[in-house]
């Protein structure tokens, strides 16, 4: 994976004129600009900086971009990871309101998801900085679903990587498009077919040999 990290960061956490462009990008994308056609005259003018302070700050936009992503992306990655299928056997509407608190945070952040993706698109560090933390996520669903299968939960008949991987990617991918075509109405029923898809789908689809 191509390295997009700009030395270390400073422990006593950024400086005020980097929390400014930090902040100023993201006003500018919530107020409908998009990151691509952003210059970097434009984001210092409205963070009231020197353009020589931003280059102290920030190589580029690409790693202005993972920055700005990258509290949001540790959040994301830390309710992925703390979700335990074995909590209960509730596990399909568990999973809805996981799915329910996820979609919030991905409407809360959806101009700033959005850059990141639409740089993702053509930028191979920043598609490989995107795709990590799909490849976390995929990798805690996949730990899980062994877990399961092992203590005879999960029909051994599933085959746990395939699964864990057609879920994460294929729900990330949902869940951006269902966001971009509803208003916020549809949210829960969405989590709910999400979460029931994921729950039977996968951690509780019925063995083979019991459709037969």
């Amino acid at each position: 994976m191509a390295s997009i990290t700009r030395g270390s960061r400073s422990p006593a956490g950024p400086s005020a004129s980097e929390v400014h462009i930090l902040e100023a990008t993201r006003r500018l994308l919530d107020q409908g600009e998009r990151f691509t056609e952003l210059s970097v005259q434009r984001i210092i003018a409205e963070a009231g900086v020197a353009r020589a302070t931003f280059y102290s700050h920030f190589r580029d936009k690409t790693e202005l971009i993972t920055r700005l992503t990258g509290d949001l992306r540790e959040q994301l990655l830390r309710m992925a990871r703390s979700w335990d299928p074995g909590a209960g056997e509730d596990g399909a509407d568990r999973y809805a309101r996981f799915f329910v608190e996820m979609i919030a945070a991905h409407r809360a952040n959806g101009p700033l998801l959005a850059a990141l993706r639409e740089v993702s698109s053509y930028d191979t560090a920043v598609r490989d900085f995107y795709a990590a933390d799909l490849e976390g996520f995929d990798e805690a669903v996949l730990r899980t679903l062994v877990e399961q299968q092992r203590g005879g939960d999960t029909p051994a008949d599933v085959d746990v990587v395939a699964a864990s991987r057609v879920i994460v990617w294929g729900g990330a991918q949902a869940i951006a498009r269902h966001i971009e075509v509803d208003d916020g109405g549809g949210d829960a029923a969405f989590a709910r077919e999400l979460g029931w898809i994921w729950w039977y789908g996968a951690y509780r689809r019925p063995a083979a040999d019991q459709g037969r």
